[in-house]
């Protein structure tokens, strides 16, 4: 303010003792200077809402989208456990030009299902020898994990120049 010098700042009187204006100060300087002080006050209050409410929406947003982003991250962790079902058995050699080459079997395959030998009913390798002779011609579907997706492959067992019918080798899995 102008006048502050003269004692007058935002809440000093400017009337006298005997309530007549003072007569040591322009009193349309100083009312003027009050009112866009005032204003500008307003206006400032006005701006930090926004800016406080914007602040809030921000937040409150971020704070959605991260607990959306856990909720799908724990649902696709969900559905990767569901999805994957417990291997028996695992592919550890795959002759080239085999019955099983030629169907997609590939080492390291985790098989889950082979025709109808899951887990549940898999107690040795004789029961998927028994599989393989009564489908001799016939295609098997195979289910198998591979590197952390399960793929399906169609293997028909049949004779072949080399060895068995399927011309692949699997060992069971420890558990």
């Amino acid at each position: 303010l102008p006048s502050q010098q003269k004692g007058v700042g935002m809440h000093e009187p400017l009337v006298d003792a005997e309530g007549f204006p003072r007569a040591d100060i322009d009193l349309y300087q100083v009312r003027t200077a009050r009112h866009n002080i005032i204003c500008l006050q307003n206006d400032h209050k006005a701006l930090m809402k926004q800016v406080e409410e914007a602040l809030h929406k921000l937040h409150a947003r971020e704070k959605e989208k991260h607990a959306k982003d856990e909720a799908e991250a724990l649902a696709e962790a969900m559905s990767q456990n569901q999805s994957l079902p417990q291997a028996f058995a695992k592919v550890n050699a795959v002759t080239p030009g085999s019955p099983a080459s030629i169907s997609g079997l590939q080492v390291d395959d985790e098989i889950v299902e082979f025709g109808s030998v899951n887990v549940n009913n898999f107690q040795n390798l004789q029961n998927i020898a028994t599989v393989v002779q009564h489908s001799e011609g016939r295609p098997l579907s195979v289910t198998v994990i591979r590197s952390g997706r399960r793929v399906h492959v169609g293997l028909t067992p049949k004779r072949w120049a080399g060895k068995g019918l399927l011309g692949c080798n699997i060992i069971p899995l420890q558990r």
